[in-house]
C-alpha cells in the first residue's frame, strides 16, 4: 500500500503471465528470468497478484511457489495444471485483504483452469470481492467463448452483492473502438495456425475478423476495463500500450491481450494503469491497475448498501 498525489493510500493490482514461469530450474534453484519477474513485482508491491504460466510452481511440493510468497511477502494460490500445464496463480497481500475462500475448478470446460478466491478489503469486511486469475485458450475462438460465458457466472455474484475483479491473458484483443494499439492486419499474417487462433471467418466476406468476444462478452455484462477508463476519464493514454505480440512479425505485432476487468462500482476508485515493460524476461508486459484504497472502500459500501436496500421475495404460500 502507498500513496497517491493527493496522499490516499491505495491498492494495487497487477496482472502478470511470466513466460514458462520463467523456465527451467538451474542447478536446482529458479533460473535468472523468475528472479527478474520477482524483482519487478516486489518493486510495486502489489495488493493483489494474477499470475499466468506458473509451469513449475507445482514441483517438488510447490518448492517455487513458496518462494515466491518469501520473496514478495504475499500468499500463493494456484488453479489446477489443465491441458497446456501451464497453471494460472494468484498471490494474496494479507494485510490488506482476508482470505474468505479458495475455490478450485475442474479441468472442463477450461483448457487452464482459473485460480478463484472470495477476498474481502479489511476496511469493508462484509463484502466479497470475487477474484479471478485466467489465461484463456491460445487455440480456439470457441473455446474462448466458452470459458467467458463461465467467467459471467462468477460474476454473476455482483447481483447477489458482490465485487468483481478478474484478468489475465485473454488471447485476443479488445473491441477496436478507442484503442491506440493498430489493429492486426490479418492479410499480412504469414502464421495461418495463429490467424486460425485468433479470427474466425466473416461469412460475408470470406475474410478473416480478429475475434473480440472475450471483450464484448464482458462489457455488455457491465464490466469495465481500467486501462480503457484510464484513458478516457484519465487522459492516461499508455494505459493502452500492447502487452503481447513484441518481435512476432509472422504473427502480426504487438496486441493488447493482456487485460483486468472490474466491476462498475470499483472502476471509479481507479487513478491509474501502467503497461510494465518485462523485456528480457517475458512474451508478455505486465499490467497495473492502481486504486484509491477510500474510493474502493466506499464503493464496497456503496454495492453493501444497494443489496441491504433490494427487497426481501415473500414466502410463497403452501398449497
Amino acid at each position: 500500500m502507498t500513496a497517491t498525489m493527493r496522499d490516499e493510500s491505495v491498492v494495487r493490482l497487477l496482472t502478470m503471465n511470466l513466460e514458462h514461469d520463467g523456465g527451467q530450474d538451474v542447478d536446482g534453484r529458479p533460473p535468472r528470468a523468475w528472479h527478474q519477474a520477482q524483482e519487478l513485482v516486489s518493486s510495486r508491491r502489489p495488493d493483489l497478484l494474477l499470475r499466468q504460466e506458473m509451469t513449475y510452481s507445482r514441483d517438488s511440493h510447490h518448492r517455487r511457489l513458496h518462494a515466491a510468497e518469501r520473496v514478495l511477502g504475499m500468499r500463493g494460490f494456484l488453479g489446477p495444471a489443465g491441458l497446456g500445464r501451464n497453471p494460472t496463480g494468484m498471490f494474496v497481500r494479507e494485510e490488506t485483504f482476508v482470505v474468505h475462500q479458495h475455490v478450485t475448478h475442474q479441468v472442463h470446460p477450461w483448457r487452464t483452469p482459473p485460480t478463484h478466491t472470495v477476498l474481502r478489503l479489511r476496511d469493508v469486511p462484509e463484502v466479497d470481492i470475487i477474484a479471478i486469475s485466467w489465461h484463456l485458450a491460445f487455440n480456439s475462438p470457441r473455446g474462448r467463448g466458452r470459458e467467458v460465458d463461465e467467467i459471467l457466472a462468477f460474476a454473476d455474484k455482483i447481483n447477489q452483492g458482490a465485487a468483481f475483479i478478474g484478468g489475465g491473458d485473454c488471447n485476443e484483443a479488445p473491441s477496436l473502438e478507442g484503442e491506440v494499439v493498430p489493429p492486426i492486419d490479418w492479410g499480412t499474417v504469414t502464421d495461418r495456425l495463429h490467424m486460425a487462433h485468433r479470427t474466425n471467418e466473416d461469412p460475408s466476406t470470406g475474410r478473416r475478423v480478429a475475434c473480440t468476444y472475450v471483450d464484448d462478452t464482458l462489457t455488455a455484462a457491465g464490466l469495465c476495463d481500467p486501462a480503457r477508463h484510464a484513458a478516457r476519464a484519465l487522459n492516461r493514454q499508455g494505459a493502452l500500450g500492447a502487452t503481447a505480440g513484441h518481435g512476432k512479425p509472422s504473427q502480426g505485432g504487438p496486441c493488447r491481450i493482456d487485460r483486468i476487468y472490474l466491476d462498475s462500482w470499483l472502476i471509479e476508485a481507479v487513478v491509474d494503469v501502467t503497461v510494465l515493460d518485462t523485456t528480457g524476461f517475458s512474451d508478455h508486459h505486465a499490467v497495473e491497475v492502481v486504486l484509491s484504497r477510500p474510493r474502493m472502500a466506499d464503493a464496497l459500501r456503496q454495492i453493501a448498501d444497494r443489496n441491504a436496500s433490494r427487497p426481501v421475495p415473500a414466502p410463497k404460500e403452501a398449497p
